[in-house]
């Protein structure tokens, strides 16, 4: 699967900064093919980035906004807390402020 900028920038910083731990694309509710873009499994922490926020992308339409709350209701159930942002949050470093205080 092909990787997006955010996703990218932000294992680049996650890398850069030392974190350790995490993994990309897990999968959390099998059977379900849901993924979590990245997460850290042994806290149970998931980041999701969401692509294209300015450009009416899959995230802001109701269909896609539906599929995405599912994703994360299921897993806030599930017993996993879920940090999501946007492509810009994660290249300019909010999304790493918030994965170091979860930590």
């Amino acid at each position: 699967m092909k990787r997006s900028a955010g996703e990218l920038a932000l294992e680049a910083q996650l890398a850069s900064a030392g974190i350790h731990g995490w993994l990309t694309e897990f999968a959390f509710a099998k059977p379900r093919r849901w993924r979590f873009d990245f997460a850290f499994p042994a806290q149970r922490l998931a980041i999701e980035i969401d692509g294209a926020a300015w450009a009416g992308g899959r995230h802001n339409r109701g269909g896609g906004m539906q599929q995405d709350n599912e994703k994360i209701n299921e897993a806030i159930a599930r017993g996993w807390r879920v940090l999501r942002g946007t492509t810009e949050q994660a290249e300019d470093g909010t999304l790493l402020a918030f994965v170091r205080r979860c930590l």
